[in-house]
């Protein structure tokens, strides 16, 4: 979090549109909340629906593998998240 703060300004300067930056950033960070073992997310969603982490913990690769691709396509193409503006 504080490295995606100090990183903003260097960003800016190398032409980077602020919203496809921050864009980048959350999934990144979604990223790293929901992978295991130590994804806090991860935990917090099987402690929300009652199910053992061990049993969810096959699903949770799918999910995270398309969190991934999802991030590689917004960082490669940036109008992807600034389309609407």
């Amino acid at each position: 979090m504080l490295l995606a703060l100090i990183m903003f300004p260097i960003s800016r300067s190398l032409g980077i549109h602020d919203i496809h930056y921050s864009m980048v950033i959350v999934t990144a960070m979604n990223i790293g909340l929901m992978a295991p073992p130590i994804g806090i997310g991860f935990y917090i969603a099987c402690k929300i629906a009652n199910v053992p982490a061990d049993q969810v913990m096959r699903k949770i690769w799918s999910y995270l593998a398309a969190l991934l691709v999802g991030l590689l396509a917004i960082a490669a193409v940036p109008w992807f998240s600034t389309a609407l503006l």
